[in-house]
């Protein structure tokens, strides 16, 4: 049976020769990162961190969404998470436009209707990483289990800066 996704099962079979196991679920540097789903980002390696060491959850705009707050909590109560940042990233299309911007975009370029969906695009970057960090860090389920950070990935110098 031929597939679309042959490429991608040849090369998992390359990477099952050699792939890590006896992993135990748990985040050993205590770190959970709440990031975009920018493939230029690579969240274990711009936080020096290595497969094993933290949770990765990742969303448009990296932005903390439900599925996003279902993770941190598990991780903070279950998985040895006492740290989580929240990164967003220079050049994010999630924070160059709105949502009703994306949604004519995608009728333009494809026609489709996607109205009913949000998005959360926010031109306001800083401003929703706060609001971001703020839910985290008060969420009766997670403040005085962790500390929670706001960062910003900068995509063309690959530097990380603090902002909240």
């Amino acid at each position: 049976m031929s597939s679309s996704f042959d490429d991608l099962l040849a090369a998992n079979r390359r990477y099952a020769t050699s792939a890590p196991r006896n992993f135990d679920g748990y985040a050993h540097a205590g770190v959970a990162v709440v990031t975009c789903m920018d493939s230029r980002l690579q969240p274990l390696e711009m936080i020096g961190l290595f497969l094993g060491e933290a949770k990765i959850l990742r969303t448009p705009g990296g932005h903390v969404t439900a599925d996003a707050l279902n993770g941190c909590v598990l991780a903070v109560h279950l998985l040895k998470v006492s740290r989580i940042l929240v990164i967003a990233h220079t050049r994010c299309a999630m924070a160059s436009e709105d949502d009703d911007s994306l949604h004519r975009r995608i009728a333009q370029a494809t026609g489709a209707d996607t109205t009913d969906l949000e998005f959360g695009a926010d031109i306001d970057q800083v401003g929703r990483l706060r609001a971001d960090v703020q839910l985290l860090s008060t969420h009766p389920l997670i403040a005085g289990r962790a500390q929670v950070g706001g960062f910003r990935y900068d995509v063309d110098t690959g530097l990380l800066e603090e902002l909240c």
